[in-house]
């Protein structure tokens, strides 16, 4: 695979990506704007707008930077590679045009539903207003639908910041523009530090116009975090989450908040190479994903940044069977559970999983 497909050189050595994999439908609700740009779009934006601030000037050379960059196991490390890109998404033009390429490649990776989320604070500098950054990221999305023939649904979480004080004002945004293709909150940013809970306001305000949230937790932060997100702000969904396992035994016995979790079918937004660079996780076999799924937690499958992870849809299917020997039958249900939690209306996850998902993993029966 060329480096242009988002996987640098030096990524993880793991299995060409089977063919099965590549055709089987996929649904993604992690997924940050911000951090899966395609490398030749952040230096050809670069030098329109003036920002010489790129490490590399060659899109391979880029990639395999933002990889590096992200490997060293921390959070707060991870999170500096998005100077770079936010630093050229400042346009409506820009804007407008990484969005529209975003739904192209995630339907090319044969994802056919995707919730992709941004903060619109941080795409302000050049000028453009809060809805004007909404505006123009929707209509990149319903462009990109169309390039694509109508082969994948993109639906936008507004990102407020756990570390500023614009999330009553993100999250009043959110409801503004949920006619429009905005389908859900979330907030992001480093977690140590900035408990959800500081941004109740916004969620009492979603909440009372009965609109969607997603919130990062159990990620750097152990499952207090995810306490928090679902019992004091009321979290549908966690993003990541992976630290519910702090409230599991070594024998697999639930405490009272991951059965909560689990039982109230919260669904966790898991992001397996991501963990593993943020210090999350230790490697792909010793994932808590495969432990998760066994216990019967709701588990969905992510890319969270594909860029900056070097990774894609496929790719994460991959290390999953490289991992653990998952088949077509195991990806089919990572794919309905996340359908299935997805912040659309009832209707529409019937059809995409219906008329989309189950006729093509039934085509792909039997194959390994």
């Amino acid at each position: 695979m060329h480096l242009s497909d988002n996987v640098p050189a030096d990524a993880p050595a793991t299995s060409p990506v089977a063919d099965w994999v590549r055709r089987a439908p996929k649904a993604v609700l992690h997924d940050h704007l911000d951090g899966g740009l395609r490398p030749a779009t952040i230096i050809e934006l670069a030098r329109e707008c003036g920002y010489a601030g790129l490490p590399a000037e060659d899109p391979d050379a880029l990639a395999v930077w933002f990889r590096d960059a992200a490997d060293s196991g921390s959070l707060e490390r991870y999170l500096e590679t998005f100077a770079h890109t936010c630093a050229v998404m400042q346009t409506r033009e820009a804007l407008f045009r990484i969005a529209a390429e975003c739904a192209e490649d995630l339907a090319a990776d044969g994802v056919v539903y995707a919730e992709v989320r941004y903060a619109p604070e941080q795409h302000l500098e050049a000028g453009l207003t809060l809805d004007e950054v909404v505006e123009a990221v929707n209509a990149g999305f319903r462009e990109g639908e169309r390039r694509t023939g109508g082969r994948i649904t993109v639906g936008t979480l507004l990102t407020g910041m756990r570390h500023t004080d614009r999330s009553l004002e993100i999250a009043e945004l959110t409801v503004a523009h949920r006619e429009h293709g905005v389908v859900g909150f979330d907030i992001a940013g480093g977690e140590i530090g900035n408990p959800p809970a500081r941004h109740l306001p916004a969620f009492q305000h979603l909440k009372r116009n009965n609109c969607h949230f997603t919130i990062h937790a159990g990620e750097a932060v152990g499952a207090e975090s995810i306490h928090e997100a679902v019992q004091v702000c009321g979290a549908e969904r966690i993003g990541h989450g992976v630290r519910i396992t702090d409230d599991i035994a070594e024998d697999g016995t639930l405490g009272h908040l991951a059965s909560y979790v689990r039982d109230n079918r919260i669904a966790l937004e898991v992001c397996p190479t991501s963990n593993l660079q943020t210090g999350a996780a230790k490697d792909y076999a010793s994932h808590p994903i495969d432990q998760l799924r066994r216990l019967g937690f709701r588990v969905t499958l992510n890319t969270d940044n594909r860029l900056v992870s070097g990774t894609t849809m496929s790719r994460e299917f991959q290390h999953m069977v490289d991992a653990f020997g998952y088949g077509p039958e195991v990806f089919e249900e990572f794919t309905i559970a996340a359908v299935e939690a997805a912040f659309v209306p009832l209707p529409e996850r019937r059809r995409i999983i219906d008329e989309v998902i189950r006729p093509a993993y039934a085509a792909l029966a039997g194959t390994r």
